[in-house]
Order: structure tokens, then C-alpha cells, then sequence
């Protein structure tokens, strides 16, 4: 990013600690400079005629207008790119998932207790996310690749599910059971949502990871439930894979699939980080080409990295069809890019014709 402009942002919050501790952190990158600070969306609209900012930050709980209906307005009359910093509560999970709907990019947690000492621990989270922010092209929800901040090592999936060829299965055992694998994150709660909810009640079992926190994976899950023909949970330990079902990896626990005899199920494993995401894609994936193999459909939707590629080409590998979303109706390329770049997918279909296509190769 060097010699580039600096990412003007605005944060919005009506707390004058949150917005000295937010300015602090973003104005400690050298991309980024926060070019004002607003009390509530009144004052916010006002300095964004001001200021023109690049990226909003937003907080979901404010007096005079909260933060969706001020995001309603805006995206409406100025689109731009705007991350929602969000209580961890399930009333602030509900209203982050409804902002999401609403055309924001993507949201940050906000540490429930002693913010000044715990907002560092999120500063990174925060420079990356806006940073992406900054990218995506809201009108069009495309563009890739911000640049991230150091970040430590990655870890692959070994470090929760050693590699190994898939085991060959007894015929009398072989099942022609599909399973759906999805994996997701930047712009992935909307995307999950739009392709179970065109989903017929008879689908194949749907096993998900999409990177969220451990708060909001309950609550996305209900939501998506909500609006769907199949039964959407968040995923349990044991729990058996069942057609007509789909799972939700919890926010802070890997998803792996296992099979005994002809049935598969839902383990969670409380292992490291993988590809710096727990859940992660590539354990899902793995879980997937070892013990469903061909029986398997794999599908990546939006979002940031290359979390899920290395697994979804394991998949291949074993016999599964991989598919991804376009780039066109991507908020960001990420991670189904990365998997047409190693070869890892098939084919590349439009959001609004991703469950016309599961359903047709199920």
C-alpha cells in the first residue's frame, strides 16, 4: 500500500471511550487515518458529506437512531463501505446479522468488559477488517486482496486432523448419501442464508463453516432457520448428518465429519487455529475428503484468504465436485479465488443460481 492514499475513515459510536480507543487503534497503522469521529448518525451524516470518508465505522446500538436504521438510510442515499462494531450479546448478534442484510461488509465484536485493556487484543481484527472494507466495491460487492497486517504463522489443517488417503469403504457399508460441505466468511452469513433458504426440504445433508464469533454462530444459525424449508441448526458434538438438515460450525470449535458404518456425523474439535480461523474451512474439508470422498459436494462462497482452498483440492483429489461462487457476486474473492487458482473447483456460478445447481448435482 505504500504510496498510496491513506484509508480515511469515520468512526461512529456514542461512547467517547469507544471512539478514543477505536481512532487509537486504526490510527496506529500506517494505511490508516481517521478523519473524524461522530456521536450519533445525525452528526455521522453530517461529516460524511464533510469528510467523504472512505470507510464508516458504526456501532449498532446508539440513541436518537440506531445503528441499522441510520445504515438503512445510507446505503440507500451513499453507499459505502461500512464495518458495524457490535455489543457480544444476543440482541447485538441479532441486529449485526440485520445489518449485514442491509449491504454492511462485515463486523467486529466489541470486548465485553475492560475495553481499554482488551481492545488491543481485537486491533488487528479491526485494521484487517477495514482495511477489506476499503476494497469492496459496495455498489458491485467485489475486489480483492487488501493488504493484512503481519499476522503469526498459519497453521494447516495437520495441526487438528493428520493427512491421509480417504479409507476405502466395505461395499456392504458404500451409501450413495450425499453430503454438501460449505465453506464462507467476508459476506458469508448473507450468502449461506440466500442459498439455504432456496433449498427444497429434501436437500442433502449440509455441513458449514463460515468464520464467525463464537457469540453470533447461535443466533446466524436460528436466523437462517428462520427462512429456510430445511432445518438449520448450530452443530453439536455427535450429532448425526441428516438429509434435510444443515449445520453450523460454532464460532470457537472446528467441524469435522465423521462416518460410522453408512451414516455420517458432526464432531467438534477444540484444536488451534487453521489457516489463523477456528472453525476453519480446511477442516471441514478434510474431515470431507477423508471420510465422505466422492459422495461429496463442495462448495466455497465469499470471503477473505485462501482458508478452505488447500482442503477443497483434497476434496477434489478424493473424488468430490467442487464448485464456487462468482467473483461477480462475491463481497470478496478471497478464498474461492484461491480455490479456481490451485485447480481446487469446477465451475463458477452466480449466487442466485448456487442452490439450482447443488440441487441438480444432488
Amino acid at each position: 500500500m505504500q504510496g498510496m492514499a491513506k484509508i480515511n475513515v469515520l468512526v461512529v459510536d456514542d461512547s467517547a471511550l469507544v471512539r478514543k480507543l477505536l481512532s487509537e487503534v486504526l490510527n496506529s497503522d500506517p494505511d490508516i487515518e481517521v478523519i473524524g469521529t461522530a456521536i450519533d448518525p445525525f452528526q455521522a451524516r453530517e461529516k460524511i458529506k464533510k469528510l467523504k470518508p472512505d470507510v464508516l465505522t458504526l456501532d449498532v446500538e446508539m440513541p436518537k437512531m440506531d445503528g441499522v436504521t441510520f445504515l438503512k438510510n445510507l446505503m440507500r442515499l451513499h453507499p459505502m463501505p461500512v464495518v458495524m462494531v457490535s455489543t457480544l450479546t444476543e440482541q447485538g448478534a441479532q441486529v449485526t446479522l440485520e445489518a449485514l442484510e442491509l449491504g454492511a461488509v462485515d463486523f467486529v465484536a466489541k470486548p465485553k468488559i475492560d475495553l481499554s485493556n482488551t481492545l488491543g487484543d481485537y486491533a488487528e481484527e479491526i485494521i484487517g477488517k477495514v482495511k477489506t472494507a476499503a476494497l469492496v466495491n459496495v455498489n458491485a460487492l467485489v475486489r480483492e486482496k487488501a493488504v493484512l497486517p503481519d499476522v503469526p504463522d498459519k497453521l494447516t489443517a495437520d495441526a487438528v486432523l493428520e493427512k491421509r488417503s480417504p479409507s476405502a469403504i466395505p461395499s456392504h457399508l458404500k451409501t450413495t448419501e450425499k453430503i454438501i460441505a460449505i465453506g464462507s466468511s467476508t459476506g458469508g452469513t448473507e450468502a449461506v442464508k440466500d442459498v439455504l433458504r432456496l433449498l427444497p426440504a429434501n436437500s442433502p445433508g449440509i455441513v458449514i463453516t463460515q468464520h464467525i464469533p463464537p457469540a453470533f454462530s447461535g443466533p446466524f444459525a436460528e436466523r437462517v432457520n428462520g427462512v429456510s424449508a430445511i432445518e438449520v441448526c448450530e452443530a453439536q458434538d455427535g450429532q448425526q448428518i441428516l438429509p434435510g438438515h444443515a449445520y453450523i460450525a460454532p464460532g470457537d470449535k472446528h467441524l469435522i465429519v465423521e462416518r460410522s458404518g453408512a451414516r455420517f456425523y458432526c464432531k467438534l474439535n477444540d484444536g488451534p487455529p487453521v489457516s489463523r480461523h477456528k472453525p476453519s474451512v480446511d477442516v471441514l474439508f478434510r474431515s470431507i475428503a477423508q471420510n465422505v470422498g466422492a459422495n461429496a459436494i463442495g462448495l466455497m462462497l465469499t470471503g477473505m484468504g485462501d482458508d478452505g482452498a488447500k482442503g477443497m483440492l483434497e476434496m477434489k483429489d478424493a473424488g468430490a465436485f467442487n464448485f464456487v461462487q462468482d467473483e461477480k457476486s462475491s463481497v470478496v474473492w478471497g478464498m474461492p479465488g484461491q480455490a479456481v487458482k490451485i485447480g481446487a473447483a469446477e465451475l463458477q456460478v452466480p449466487l442466485n443460481k448456487i442452490a439450482t445447481k447443488l440441487m441438480s448435482l444432488a
